[in-house]
This record gives structure tokens, C-alpha cells and sequence, in this order.
């Protein structure tokens, strides 16, 4: 089976549990309304779960979620006991999008507006927070099915999993509002470290092995390998920004510019153009996305042609990729006959198209 075949397949696994247990959790909730005496405003109720259950109908690619599940079955052959680690991870993804959505002003998720465009942002926040205590609920499922002291270990790496993401959501939107001029590589990649590199890659693939049972020196060895694969997952979806369509559901091109963000491409621009140059980007960038123009977005994004900004991150990534590879043999707790795939996966998230 190659990567790509088990990607769909774990995300329809994953999607099955995360719908089973929204409906469960508005059951759930439907009966605390009803012993309140509060019937009549069931068409409000269901509106509000209707709101809350939009990111989740919307499907992502699941790649979170299926890390947690292949790493569990590389280490010890079952992903079953990680099922409802992994849904939980998923509704982590889309209330977290919800948040930053709103936070980054974006205009767009998954090839239709962004929810807080769709309703009052203070609605979509709400309906975020709702997720976020769905996720808490599919989590603390561990506690029924798996032994305590392993349910507990899960539950801390996902909530320092959590935490290392937020803490780089305040660095990236702090750094933005503030227009940081002076920000370096370290700064990017600092921010990326806790955003992709743990959200994305690490935190996935170490819950994965702690279900399977897996060592603290292991859970080092995971971050290591994971650490250049979060670098180039980053490293692409910022090129992607510049370049792709994500199959036609992209309306809106250049987010990253808009929204004022420092990644590595406009670093590298902002160190390759003249100062008048760079006076006229910064100028730009200062402003509020809606503040900004087509035309100004445009002459950066030509730019970054002229300097071969894209065509640098886009030699980053495959460097990263590289690494990624040659340290793929130090998880050799991994069994055999899935080390193809973790090479595949690698792969995919360098060559990905969306």
C-alpha cells in the first residue's frame, strides 16, 4: 500500500469516529436542554451544532490524525487503541483553524469562506470553543479503554502538544502586528518549530508510539526524524500559497503576503532586494490585510520571482526532505515492512499539491 491509499484510507476511519461522536455529544447535549425544560429552542440548538460541525464536514487531508495511527501500528502492529487519540487530534486541527482563521483575518478554508465569514466571528469563536471541549471529550475516551497511567502519558503530550502550538500562534501573530523588521531565520523557523514541526509531524507521531508503548529515548529519536519533516511541511505550504491553486478551490491568491506573514521566502526577498525596494515592501506589509491592494501584494509576489525567493524555499524544502531521510533509519524500532511508507510520507509532504 502506498502512502497516498493510506492516507484515505485512516481518514475515513478517523472521519467515521469524529462524526459518530459529534452526533453522540449533541444527543448528549440535547438531553441536558430537555431536562432544563428548554424544548422550544430546539431550532437554535440545532443551528449551533449545525455551525459547529462545519470545519469537521468540510475534511481536511487527515494527515495528523493518520500519523498517530501509523505510527502506533509501525511500533506494535494495531492501530486500534489510537483511534480515538487520532479523532481527537483531528477535532484539534479545526477548532484550532477556526481561531487562527479568525485571528489571521483569512477569507477562505477548505475551498469555501472561512466560518467567521460565513457567521459573526464572535459565533465562529464560540463554535471553536465547542470543538475544542469536543475534542476533550474524545479524549478522555483513553481513560475508558486503556490503562490509566498510558491514558494520562497521552493526555500530557497532547496538551504540551497543544500548548507548543499556541505559544507559536502568539509569536507569529505578536511578530506580524508589531511589522518585526528584523526578524532571521531562527525567528521563522522558532515560530515554525511549535505551529508544524510538533503540531503536524511530532506530536502526532509521538502519541502514536506512546499508545504502542515507546521509550523516552525513542520519543527523542521521533522528534529528531520529525524535526526537518515539519520544516519542509511548512516550507511547501508557503510555496504552495505562491503558486498553487489547492485544485481549484483557491479563490483567494498570496494569503501569506496579505496577512503580513514572515516566511522564509519573504525573508530571503527582503535580504536580496534594494532598500528602495525593501522600504516599499515593508511599507506594505504594515498595513492591515484589508488595507492592502491587489496591485501592492502583486508587485512582492513578482518580487520573490525576480530574486528567486519561491525557487530558495523550494531547495530548503528538498534539503529538508533529504535530511528527513537520512535519519529515517534512527527510528529503527519501526517494523521493517513499514519503513516504505514513512519514506513515502516524506515524500508526500514534499511533493504535495495541497
Amino acid at each position: 500500500m502506498d502512502f497516498r491509499t493510506y492516507l484515505d484510507l485512516q481518514k475515513h476511519r478517523v472521519s467515521q469516529v469524529v462524526d459518530t461522536s459529534l452526533q453522540q455529544f449533541k444527543s448528549e447535549d440535547w438531553q441536558v436542554v430537555t431536562m432544563m425544560g428548554q424544548q422550544k429552542y430546539v431550532s437554535l440548538f440545532d443551528r449551533h451544532w449545525d455551525i459547529v460541525c462545519d470545519y469537521p464536514s468540510r475534511r481536511g487531508k487527515y494527515l495528523r490524525p493518520t500519523l498517530v495511527l501509523l505510527m502506533a501500528e509501525a511500533m506494535s502492529g494495531s492501530s486500534d487503541t489510537a483511534m480515538h487519540t487520532a479523532a481527537a487530534m483531528q477535532m484539534s486541527e479545526d477548532w484550532i483553524l477556526i481561531h487562527d482563521d479568525w485571528e489571521d483575518g483569512s477569507l477562505e478554508r477548505r475551498g469555501m469562506p472561512a466560518l467567521h465569514r460565513l457567521v459573526s466571528s464572535e459565533i465562529a469563536v464560540n463554535a471553536g470553543d465547542t470543538l475544542h471541549e469536543c475534542m476533550h471529550r474524545v479524549l478522555s475516551e483513553n481513560f475508558r479503554l486503556l490503562d490509566v497511567d498510558l491514558a494520562r502519558r497521552v493526555q500530557h503530550e497532547f496538551f504540551l502538544m497543544i500548548e507548543r502550538t499556541t505559544f507559536g500562534q502568539y509569536a507569529e501573530i505578536k511578530w506580524t502586528q508589531e511589522n518585526k523588521d528584523d526578524m532571521t531565520e531562527e525567528d521563522v523557523l522558532f515560530t515554525v518549530s511549535g505551529k508544524t514541526v510538533y503540531y503536524t509531524i511530532a506530536g502526532p507521531l509521538r502519541l502514536g508510539a506512546i499508545l504502542a508503548g515507546a521509550s523516552e529515548e525513542q520519543l527523542r529519536r521521533i522528534y529528531e526524524f520529525s524535526y526537518p519533516v515539519g520544516l519542509c511541511f511548512q516550507i511547501r505550504d508557503d510555496v504552495l500559497d505562491l503558486i498553487g491553486d489547492f485544485e481549484g478551490q483557491k479563490k483567494q491568491k498570496y494569503n501569506d503576503i496579505f496577512e503580513g506573514k514572515r516566511t522564509l521566502i519573504l525573508l530571503h526577498l527582503l535580504r536580496s532586494c534594494t532598500p528602495e525596494e525593501r522600504e516599499r515592501i515593508e511599507a506594505t506589509l504594515s498595513k492591515p490585510r484589508e488595507e492592502k491592494s491587489e496591485a501592492e501584494v502583486q508587485y512582492i509576489r513578482d518580487l520573490m520571482d525576480h530574486y528567486g525567493s519561491i525557487s530558495y524555499a523550494e531547495s530548503e524544502a528538498e534539503r529538508y526532505a533529504s535530511l528527513a531521510l537520512e535519519l529515517l533509519p534512527g527510528i529503527d524500532f519501526i517494523r521493517d515492512d513499514y519503513h516504505e511508507l514513512f519514506r513515502q510520507m516524506v515524500e508526500f509532504i514534499l511533493r504535495r499539491g495541497r
